[in-house]
């Protein structure tokens, strides 16, 4: 039970390393420590990254740990001439570095030298009040191999993200504090912060002593302008709090938005088709799930791929797809097979798209270029195994009103079964599944694209055209076009 009146464990982050500086890597690993300290009851106040030099190292390191209730840092801790956290941290508290005798023995067994001279001995030789403490796996019970270095009050990590990620979270019970939960809730507006400065002003001013609110504009989010996050110790306040923000926004400003929909997401389908219920909309919906799995049940999980080429209606079925082959096989750690096939001049933004998608669904991308034939003689040629391509197409599409939910490829072509499970939608329907399900799809589409080809031959729909306050010509989103009809209007094919 959290404690109203207990004051959080705080903590302070050192990120160690002149290639953070110098802009070669990104620092992952801050965000990564700070998601879990905070869902573990701890408050991170402060992030610092430093250059690889002993006296900053040595400075950081003394002034965090008088601040703050820990001290994690990150990298420095390899064996290398600019390795030097653990000579920073030792000199923070006027240690010196003396080799720790389990560590010896593990470099021994690595890199077979017991030589405390050679440069792999770097690794063992550690402030003098150091502790080494060894996580457990929670699932497999095992400890782990390595330990994380610690003294006094900081926390010595690796800096390579896979090394630190596996290793933080088995800390867990040294960090979370027992005596304090915070709760949060969100609320997503469709309008600036301008227009709700002063009602959030009057929300911070009521609720200041117990509730914290954060307000983060978000200006390229295809669903919200701004995110509103606020946070208590006492989630009474907290509801409170919301509840009037809420009632005081703008109506219809709210808006309702899932963070992440690839959660769950065949039971969110679900959820859409049992609010569609009997509409024409949920019938497609219902024949497309249903055209899906008699594939996969055709076809197993290495026989099939999905086309994705970054428009909309093969973002529909790539999450269609997504969630049918997660529901048949929750637990494969195989990637989904994906088929790109280039176009010669595609939208920067588009190509953007696509490596997001590909990162977020998982995707092993199959990527072509040429004519599409060629392209899939070559697919058949390097992945034989491969029978069955789900394809995003539509009836109204050029050249597909004869297709049907299984068609094979023309005789003259290399032979794949065509699976088609969005045929029968409309322009419409693609909308209301993307927007009803805050699917992320390419921001073109939010600049007036309502069918995407390449550079040369696409350009906003007219349809949507307007002149803003400014006098500057602006497009409204392809959502609302209103005339499915004109759907490949700004197309010149």
């Amino acid at each position: 039970m959290s404690s109203v009146n207990h004051k959080p464990s705080t903590a302070g982050i050192i990120v160690i390393g002149d290639e953070i500086l110098k802009g070669q890597t990104i620092d992952t690993n801050s965000t990564f420590i700070c998601q879990h300290l905070y869902t573990w009851g701890v408050q991170v106040k402060k992030i610092s990254v430093v250059s690889d030099e002993l006296e900053e190292i040595a400075k950081e390191v003394k002034e965090f740990s008088e601040k703050y209730t820990h001290v994690v840092t990150s990298g420095g801790v390899g064996p290398t001439h600019d390795d030097l956290t653990f000579e920073g941290v030792a000199k923070a508290f006027n240690e010196k570095t003396l080799p720790h005798p389990d560590l010896v023995q593990l470099i021994k067994q690595y890199f077979g030298t017991d030589d405390l001279l050679s440069p792999k001995m770097k690794m063992a030789y550690v402030p003098e009040s150091a502790k080494l403490q060894y996580g457990e796996s929670k699932i497999s019970g095992k400890r782990t191999k390595y330990p994380m270095v610690s003294t006094h009050n900081v926390y010595m990590f690796p800096g390579i993200p896979s090394l630190l990620e596996g290793a933080f979270v088995l800390f867990e019970d040294i960090f979370r504090d027992p005596n304090v939960k915070f709760f949060s809730r969100r609320i997503f507006i469709d309008t600036d912060e301008i227009t709700v400065s002063s009602i959030l002003q009057d929300n911070f001013n009521k609720y200041k002593e117990s509730v914290s609110l954060g307000s983060y504009p978000d200006l390229h989010n295809s669903y919200f302008k701004v995110k509103l996050i606020l946070e208590s110790q006492i989630e009474d306040k907290l509801n409170s709090a919301c509840e009037e923000l809420k009632s005081a926004l703008p109506q219809g400003s709210v808006v309702k938005y899932d963070e992440n929909p690839l959660i769950d997401a065949n039971e969110k389908i679900h959820e859409l088709l049992k609010s569609e219920n009997g509409s024409e909309f949920a019938k497609k919906l219902e024949k497309s799930l249903h055209t899906i799995e008699k594939a996969l049940e055709r076809y197993s999980f290495d026989e099939i791929c999905v086309g994705f080429n970054g428009g909309k209606d093969c973002t529909v079925l790539l999450h269609l797809v997504y969630a049918a082959v997660k529901r048949k096989y929750p637990s494969i750690d195989k990637k989904l097979k994906s088929l790109y096939i280039r176009s010669k001049l595609p939208f920067p933004e588009v190509e953007k798209f696509i490596q997001i998608a590909r990162d977020r669904y998982n995707l092993n991308e199959l990527m072509y270029y040429g004519r599409i034939k060629d392209c899939m003689g070559e697919l058949k040629n390097q992945h034989p195994e491969i029978k069955a391509v789900f394809m995003g197409t539509r009836n109204t599409d050029p050249y597909s009103s004869h297709l049907e939910e299984f068609t094979m490829t023309d005789a003259d072509w290399p032979q794949f079964m065509r699976v088609n499970p969005i045929l029968e939608w409309s322009y419409d329907d693609i909308w209301k599944f993307l927007r009803g399900l805050c699917v992320s799809y390419c921001s073109l589409y939010d600049r007036g694209y309502t069918s995407l080809g390449s550079m040369n031959n696409t350009h906003p729909n007219p349809t949507l055209q307007y002149i803003d306050y400014r006098g500057i010509v602006c497009y409204k989103p392809a959502h609302q076009l209103q005339d499915n009809q004109l759907e490949r209007d700004g197309r010149n094919v």
